[in-house]
């Protein structure tokens, strides 16, 4: 059966195929849910200019921001399925998807709830220039209605992943995609919705990979072993317990990581509206090679959770080293690429004269991103696939906050770099996951966790 196949072809000793064959449909998933965002800070730019970008990034920032919950417990439920189902517990994955859906959609309505009634008072912590508040203000208010379908989404992927399926995730997003670009022309360029109609467009898109998914998960529901009857959603403690265990220390991590995002760009937004329109264009080129890092590293750590369930710990490295090579390669060809054509790249985003004017100071702060995001995927695959929470626990705080934040204030403030030096202090904080991976690594104890 398909649940099966990593952990028997693994014997082949075909590792890179078995590799690339899980996470090149990941990668192009992600990035096709990337290009939401993305095609959205083009649109925007073109059409609306500085103030418009300005609004996409801070509000895209704060999506990601609120989206912790939904990528960290997704994650640990991907891992916890994985494992599972190389440790051949079928009726343990049922739980864990039921517990999921119920637990992560009720968050989902809870941060909506909340952070609606906050909105303001948001936009005000971070320092929003008064150029691009009313923008920003419509695009955060339509992203934190759509909350319930962004977890929706996440959660479905993750259980297909955890199954062992990452192509049909591939096919679902492609089609929101394309629907998000359609829409995007239409609500911005046509209709002249500005900076709303990027944001509705882009939560019509991610409802629609929702229900699409759900349906197939819904028609297949015999071969994943959840009937989605009423009851199978009750939230099981024995699937629970795990789920937090993992889930929190994750969550934390993707936290940490959005928050220090969110305070560096509040710095930024203090130099004003062009400044925060190049902090848009830095994270919007970073988050390819993040995508390339995540996907990666769900790859990596699904195989490390279904080899260490199956006890075949001398596969591990062999799948470490696999995904180091990738990334790296990976990484080489995208600074090939932003060396050579980066006057071209920048001008996809906007022909603001005075933005273009300042985008040379974030080549160097992106490579080196390029290249911390790739050593990450090495950690986390082993740190996340073998189900280490206290560890998770330290590279949360390690890099999403003493390191990130620390850093970025030393190089912006103290040595006075200003905005260059938040994103220089953003990247170099992306090697230090790896160095406590290595770390992990040579100690051998992911060999002896339960």
């Amino acid at each position: 059966m398909k649940k099966e196949t990593m952990v028997t072809d693994m014997t082949t000793g075909n590792v890179t195929k078995l590799l690339l064959s899980f996470a090149f449909p990941l990668f192009v998933s992600n990035a096709l849910q990337a290009v939401y965002n993305i095609v959205d800070m083009i649109v925007v730019g073109q059409y609306i200019g500085g103030a418009g970008m300005s609004a996409v990034s801070i509000g895209g920032d704060i999506l990601h921001l609120l989206t912790f919950v939904a990528m960290g417990f997704s994650s640990a439920g991907q891992v916890l399925i994985a494992r599972d189902v190389g440790s051949q517990k079928m009726e343990q994955v049922k739980k864990t998807i039921g517990t999921m859906f119920t637990f992560l959609l009720s968050i989902s309505l809870v941060i909506s709830f909340g952070c609606f009634f906050i909105r303001h008072n948001m936009l005000h912590w971070l320092n929003t220039p008064a150029e691009s508040y009313e923008f920003t203000l419509d695009y955060t208010v339509t992203c934190i209605v759509g909350l319930f379908f962004v977890y929706g989404y996440n959660i479905v992927s993750a259980i297909l992943r955890g199954m062992g399926d990452s192509r049909r995730p591939f096919l679902f997003i492609a089609i929101a995609a394309t629907l998000n670009i359609i829409l995007d022309i239409v609500f911005v360029a046509v209709c002249g919705m500005e900076v709303f109609g990027a944001a509705l467009a882009t939560i019509i898109s991610q409802a629609g990979s929702f229900i699409v998914s759900l349906i197939y998960l819904y028609r297949r529901k015999e071969s994943f072993g959840f009937d989605f009857k009423l009851k199978s959603f009750r939230i099981e403690p024995v699937a629970l317990k795990p789920l937090l265990a993992l889930g929190i220390p994750m969550a934390i991590q993707s936290a940490a990581i959005n928050l220090s995002k969110i305070v560096l760009m509040s710095w930024i937004n203090m130099s004003g509206v062009v400044y925060s329109a190049l902090a848009g264009v830095y994270n919007k080129i970073n988050m390819m090679i993040g995508i390339v890092s995540n996907s990666f590293t769900a790859a990596g750590s699904t195989m490390v959770g279904q080899n260490l369930g199956a006890k075949q710990y001398e596969r591990v490295p062999k799948i470490l080293r696999t995904v180091g090579f990738c990334t790296i390669l990976i990484s080489m060809v995208f600074t090939v690429v932003m060396a050579g054509f980066q006057d071209s790249i920048y001008h996809l985003f906007t022909s603001d004269e005075i933005v273009l004017a300042n985008a040379y100071i974030l080549l160097i702060p992106i490579i080196l991103n390029f290249y911390g995001a790739a050593t990450r995927s090495i950690a986390f695959s082993l740190i996340n696939g073998s189900g280490n929470t206290t560890l998770n626990y330290a590279v949360a705080i390690l890099d999403g906050i003493i390191s990130r934040i620390g850093i970025a204030a030393l190089l912006g403030f103290v040595v006075k770099m200003g905005c260059q030096g938040f994103w220089y202090g953003d990247a170099l904080a992306g090697f230090i996951p790896f160095v406590i991976g290595m770390t992990y690594y040579f100690s051998g104890r992911w060999k002896k966790l339960k």
